[in-house]
């Protein structure tokens, strides 16, 4: 009962968590494994908060001092990846911006183009007829 309430607190988090990515699930057309991963830490957080021992036990395991510390290095991991697949996101959304204005730039010149040379070949001269008369009367 002594921690009844920073318990609480931390499972709300996990399951709030877990809700807004359930909600967004279809619209953020997540991988399979990303969401395998993500239900898995849930799970584990959940049973962490529920049973600290248990991590504790398990970092003495694995050659860590402390449970606290286990988790830190997890977290750090874990922000590492998120960082790392965040920028090669956007590294490949850049890619296709770049290919989409160049696309849209290479149609709208090729427009341009059929437009200007398309036009009938007695206007062109009478407009370069009105400059070059316009020149001369300057």
């Amino acid at each position: 009962m002594k921690y009844f309430w920073i318990q609480l607190v931390l499972i709300v988090g996990s399951v709030s968590m877990a809700l807004v990515f359930i909600r967004t699930w279809s619209q953020a057309k997540n991988r399979a494994w990303k969401r395998i991963a993500f239900s898995l830490f849930v799970v584990v957080n959940v049973y962490a908060v529920l049973r600290p021992t248990d991590v504790t036990w398990l970092a003495h395991q694995l050659g860590v001092g402390r449970g606290t510390d286990l988790v830190l290095y997890v977290m750090v991991l874990a922000m590492g990846f998120l960082t790392l697949n965040t920028f090669l996101r956007f590294r490949s959304l850049e890619k296709k911006i770049t290919d989409l204005a160049r696309t849209v730039a290479i149609n709208e010149g090729m427009r341009h183009n059929d437009e200007r040379l398309s036009a009938e070949p007695g206007a062109g001269a009478a407009v370069e007829a009105d400059a070059d008369s316009d020149s001369v009367k300057a």
